[in-house]
């Protein structure tokens, strides 16, 4: 398809689109298409040649490689291929160039796509055959472009995180909050100013063409962009998920032979675009060369349909059952209880939720669990592997540790956003613990709740005053204000010593008024707009937009059910939007009846179906095991910070 430099004058118009007269290659050779070390005997090297796009007599070439720009190989940056180190100009720096070689991924992604064979030592590193590596990227595309279709399927109608964050000038949570969700631990240093490639929408040609543009605003995954040449004109900004398909790193459409074409309506702003490409680049940072690759195996997940898991009976809080995992979206799974013929009898967490474990755990730590009816495993069911689930902070109760009857304070699973006084009711093994929540249990302890005593969702006595916030009395409980003092004198009982509670609070980055996508966890299949309105350590106060504060929910910030800006969007999961003003009228209304009948019931704000709360018996046959002796990993996050003790 390409010829040589010297017939391209000769060139006979292959393209009618009028912008451009078709697309040939650089002819100059450069040395870093080979080097010393590399093998002939090796997969041959894709052509290395260029795309250039011919526009009114000017030639307008992808600023890289042979066109006087170059893009490190190792942190991405972007500048004049003269000034780069060593004679193959693939590094910016010594200093990248030391850290490339000691990196045991030798032959990177954007030397392959720039059709550079594979060093004889990187050929050795390599597990898969430099084919398949170089399709990596491909079927990448091809993946995100199924999941763009199934987007489609759930979309939410009049809401637009960028028109929302833009018109009221907000301000999202980064991806680096979320350690849990696709590219939370390797989302790098991505921020305003980096340059990207991407569709070109301000274009009239049949085709598809694309330039580059810049990172004006992030929210989560959402970038907003600008085109390169709009200066501070911000008419033609949009709006775009970066781990999308159609953003690309600076060098995409060079390996990929698609054109790079200005916006039409700045068209006539220079009429040296490369030489105006070449002096916005320099120093520029991009994406880095693997970032879709980044992106990909960050979105796969271990746990598969079929799967069977012990989970906490949605009715029964003290207990657990066996579920089935029946679909998996983004890291949450949708679990259907053994026992339902139907599969509506479901339950939703994540796959890094504290509330389901291995097969078997019940038993070993002596928890209540609600036998089967089903007396064996139906075809193709099987047991998850205990490796694939949340582990735990270890912890050690041979000396001073959580008794029976001790006090303290605890998240109420079933009003979550209430903190209460509550008493330690059974102490199991592994460091797992049964509370109850004083003035509202049932006698046969069937609205017990189980946390690690790691959990960030338990406190010491005292945690609420000194942090400001309001402590929920037990019920019926009259002398009032309350004073821990006098209430454990009165019951006669002893507070959990402050030593045993984890205090460690990461650096969560978190920020009050930052927005985010969060989980209903009353009503868990539902992920909402939401915010953070407090920050007490580690603690969270999440408040879903658009409906009323008492409605808010307790969570902690390595919580698997928070998401960033963009998670329902990257992994066509439904959004909830914010409630409309009929809705919080209703909700409003009723609010105070539902905060009296938690003796009852108590639905999450959004709750299709019911949560029961007590039931005198327990339906079905229940086991209470021995407790395991073992001191095994435990449950979820680590716990909690408090500047002073009581």
């Amino acid at each position: 398809m390409w010829t040589e430099h010297s017939s391209r004058s000769e060139r006979k118009r292959r393209d009618s689109f009028g912008m451009f007269d078709g697309y040939d290659s650089c002819s100059e050779d450069t040395s870093s298409s080979s080097s010393s070390d590399e093998s002939e005997e090796e997969v041959a090297p894709l052509p290395s040649s260029l795309p250039i796009i011919k526009n009114n007599g000017q030639v307008y070439t992808y600023p890289d490689g042979k066109s006087g720009m170059a893009t490190c190989e190792m942190c991405g940056m972007v500048g004049v291929r003269d000034a780069f180190y060593s004679k193959t100009k693939r590094f910016c720096s010594v200093s990248c160039s030391r850290s490339y070689s000691s990196n045991s991924k030798k032959a990177s992604i954007l030397a392959r796509l720039q059709g550079k064979p594979p060093t004889k030592k990187a050929k050795v590193l390599q597990k898969q055959p430099l084919v398949a590596k170089l399709a990596a990227y491909a079927q990448y595309q091809a993946t995100l472009q199924n999941q763009v279709k199934t987007k489609t399927a759930v979309p939410v109608e009049g809401f637009s995180w960028g028109n929302y964050i833009t018109s009221n000038n907000l301000t999202a949570a980064p991806v680096t909050c979320f350690k849990h969700a696709p590219m939370g631990t390797c989302w790098g240093d991505i921020s305003e100013g980096v340059r990207v490639e991407v569709p070109n929408t301000d274009c009239s040609l049949p085709t598809k063409v694309f330039w580059i543009a810049g990172i004006v605003k992030l929210a989560g995954y959402n970038a907003l962009l600008r085109y390169e040449g709009f200066e501070n004109d911000s008419s033609v900004d949009f709006w775009c998920n970066v781990c999308g398909s159609d953003i690309h790193p600076v060098g995409w459409c060079a390996a990929s032979g698609k054109p790079l074409v200005p916006p039409r309506t700045i068209q006539h702003k220079y009429t040296n675009w490369k030489a105006f490409l070449v002096k916005r680049l320099t120093g520029a940072k991009t994406l880095p060369p693997d970032f879709s690759q980044k992106v990909s195996e960050s979105m796969q997940y271990p746990f598969k349909p079929s799967m069977r898991v012990e989970v906490v009976d949605k009715t029964h809080l003290c207990r657990t059952r066996v579920a089935v995992v029946d679909s998996v979206i983004g890291g949450r799974l949708r679990l259907v209880y053994e026992e339902s013929e139907d599969k509506t009898d479901d339950f939703w967490c994540h796959m890094y939720s504290p509330l389901i474990h291995h097969i078997g755990w019940s038993r070993s730590i002596g928890h209540r669990f609600k036998r089967s009816d089903i007396t064996k495993k139906q075809d193709g069911h099987y047991d998850a592997p205990p490796h694939l689930f949340a582990k735990v902070k270890e912890v050690d109760p041979s000396g001073e540790w959580f008794k029976e009857g001790m006090k303290l304070e605890a998240i109420d699973p079933l009003n979550l956003s209430a903190i209460c006084v509550a008493t330690i009711r059974k102490v199991l093994a592994d460091g797992y613990l049964m509370i109850g929540i004083d003035g509202s249990e049932a006698a046969d302890g069937s609205d017990w709740f189980c946390y690690h005593a790691t959990s960030p969702s338990i406190f010491p006595v005292g945690f609420c005053e000194i942090n400001a916030i309001e402590l929920t009395p037990p019920r019926g409980y009259a002398k009032l204000p309350f004073k821990w003092f006098d209430y454990l004198r009165e019951t006669d009982s002893i507070a959990a010593p402050v030593k045993l509670f984890n205090k460690e609070v990461p650096n969560h980055g978190f920020h009050i008024r930052m927005k985010l996508e969060a989980v209903d966890l009353m009503e868990p299949r539902l992920v909402c707009v939401a915010t953070v309105t407090r920050i007490i350590h580690r603690l969270l106060r999440i408040h879903f937009d658009g409906w009323e504060e008492e409605y808010d929910q307790w969570v902690d910030c390595e919580s698997p059910d928070l998401y960033p800006v963009g998670w329902c969007q990257l992994t066509g999961y439904q959004l909830q939007p914010p409630a409309p003003q009929t809705a919080r009228d209703s909700q409003s209304s009723s609010s105070k009846q539902k905060k009296k009948a938690k003796s009852q019931q108590y639905k999450g704000h959004k709750k299709m179906t019911s949560l029961q709360l007590k039931e005198e018996l327990l339906d079905g046959e229940e086991y209470n095991f021995l407790q395991g002796a073992s001191d095994q990993e435990s449950n979820g996050s680590a716990s909690y910070y408090i500047k002073q003790e009581p």
